[in-house]
């Protein structure tokens, strides 16, 4: 039992479960034919929005449900899991531009919001990877949450930038229902309730 809570607690069994997202990306591109770049680069817009959503999620659903070792768990992890969202950004930018394969292409695109919102979510992406780690934290100090809250941001052009390119808008939107329901109780939990038990709402 004591090895299968220290394999379950390792971080590569973490990176291992993260990267198995990364299998049908490779497998669209390794199938080759006209939509392999276009499946791919669906795959890995998703998976990163899915994993930024859950990143997100996991404070809240602590407050929500403190006695669930799980939701601990998984809040222990979360740096994991937003390296992993600016990962497949990564990819997704990457198979994006190789895709266009012409600077004209890339240009001509830019200023449209759906594009534009893209890069923006990459934008504030690449700052909170770089400073999820322990080091970053002690350099930035009280600094470091203040910056990481850019994850909202990121959240808000990611969403605007999935609804836009994606054909299935209302999926998109669906899939950001219960950050919004968590988000709206972590506010009212930490901001109204106080209030309304000090009798000042």
């Amino acid at each position: 039992m004591g090895l299968v809570r220290t394999g379950l607690n390792s971080r590569y069994f973490i990176w291992a479960v993260l990267c198995l997202p990364s299998l049908p990306i490779a497998s669209a591109l390794l199938a080759g034919g006209d939509h392999a770049a276009a499946d791919a680069l669906h795959e890995s817009g998703e998976f990163s929005a899915r994993l930024m959503v859950i990143a997100m999620m996991m404070t809240p659903l602590v407050m929500l449900a403190p006695r669930w070792r799980f939701f601990r768990w998984l809040l222990d992890r979360r740096r994991y899991f937003g390296v992993a969202a600016f990962a497949y950004a990564a990819v997704h930018a990457v198979i994006y531009l190789v895709d266009l394969g012409s600077a004209r292409e890339v240009l001509g695109q830019f200023f449209t919001l759906s594009i534009l919102a893209g890069w923006l979510g990459l934008f504030f992406f690449l700052p909170l990877a770089l400073t999820s780690n322990d080091w970053a934290v002690r350099l930035l100090g009280r600094r470091w949450r203040v910056l990481h809250r850019l994850v909202y941001a990121a959240a808000v052009v990611v969403l605007v930038h999935w609804v836009l390119v994606g054909e299935e808008a209302r999926g998109a939107v669906v899939q950001y229902v219960p950050l919004i329901l968590l988000e709206g109780y972590r506010v009212w939990r930490v901001f109204v309730r106080p209030r309304v038990a000090a009798g000042v709402a």
